[in-house]
């Protein structure tokens, strides 16, 4: 079996509460990307999606702490001195963030954000940073890429934004993409251009993309694997096809049944209660206060992220919708 291009075992993130004590933010969370893949992360805001994206990159808030492995082409990113990993963020992976408008910065002009960096990481003379900048901006069809390298970002649309911050993610050709919530500040027309694009940039460039969203309908267009986070856990993970169409966790089926039109009639399902808070954890399964199908069993230790099939990982001791499978 070939490796993955990032492999992460067993990351757990802590912040520091007033008291003095440890707050766990994520916990034991495992996830694999291979080359070319996309891989999807969803779960509501707060459940720790965007944190673990954050402790790859070594951006975590002061006081934080980082155990387990997060294996990237050779090397162990939780354990890189903050110089060799400056050197990976930006270089060999990429991270495009959800408002274009605040990630770019207003007063300067696209050519001068696009080369800085890649000045940064090749050394290289700002003339040849520019080309590169432009034939970036051609890559995802920004109209006469040239003549956008000297206009700011208030010039542009929201989409148009979107796929300029794309393409300074792409200067230092990435192997690896981390997209948090890309299109969620864009309308349905727009972001189904860009997840078109990354299909694109995956197929032309071989690229891989960590895509965070808590829409499981942006999932259903591009994503290869999907992997449900609650309260920081994972609780189900599996290929896009399977988990979309038979989820086996009772909180993937409350994501599917909160999008538009999934109640019927042009309803939606919303889930009852409130993600509980990083203070606030219940015992046993965190999602039992909101599950349907809770059982006393749920509120007993949390229970593991455990193989059902092959493809398929979940952590319910229920299990409501389908009989329990074995491996053979």
């Amino acid at each position: 079996m070939t490796a993955p291009l990032l492999d992460i075992s067993d990351l757990t993130v802590s912040l520091p509460a007033p008291d003095g004590s440890r707050l766990f933010a994520v916990r034991d969370l495992n996830l694999r990307i291979g080359t070319g893949q996309i891989a999807g992360l969803a779960g509501e805001s707060g459940s720790g999606k965007s944190l673990t994206s954050l402790a790859l990159l070594g951006l975590l808030p002061a006081g934080a702490r980082t155990s387990g492995r997060s294996g990237f082409e050779g090397r162990d990113l939780l354990s890189l001195s903050e110089r060799d990993r400056a050197a990976v963020r930006g270089r060999r992976i990429a991270m495009i963030f959800q408002d274009p408008m605040t990630a770019l910065h207003p007063m300067l002009s696209i050519g001068r954000q696009m080369t800085e960096h890649y000045r940064h990481h090749f050394r290289v003379p700002q003339a040849k940073a520019l080309r590169r900048a432009e034939e970036m901006l051609d890559l995802v069809r920004i109209p006469d890429p040239k003549a956008a390298l000297g206009r700011s970002p208030h010039e542009f649309s929201g989409g148009m934004r979107q796929r300029i911050a794309i393409a300074m993610a792409l200067c230092c050709e990435p192997s690896l993409i981390i997209a948090d919530e890309p299109t969620t500040a864009l309308d349905v027309t727009v972001q189904a251009g860009i997840l078109r694009l990354f299909e694109r940039l995956r197929a032309e460039l071989g690229l891989s993309v960590l895509l965070i969203t808590h829409d499981l309908g942006v999932m259903s267009a591009v994503a290869d694997e999907v992997s449900v986070m609650y309260a920081g856990r994972l609780v189900e993970a599996g290929p896009r096809a399977d988990i979309l169409t038979r989820p086996r966790h009772p909180y993937t089926h409350g994501l599917l049944g909160a999008l538009p039109g999934a109640g019927g009639a042009g309803g939606m399902a919303p889930i009852p209660g409130l993600p509980p808070s990083i203070t606030t954890h219940p015992s046993g399964c965190a999602f039992h206060p909101r599950c349907s199908w809770s059982q006393p069993a749920c509120r007993g230790e949390s229970p593991a992220l455990q193989p059902v099939t092959p493809e398929r990982r979940l952590a319910c001791p229920v299990d409501p919708l389908a009989p329990k499978e074995t491996l053979s």
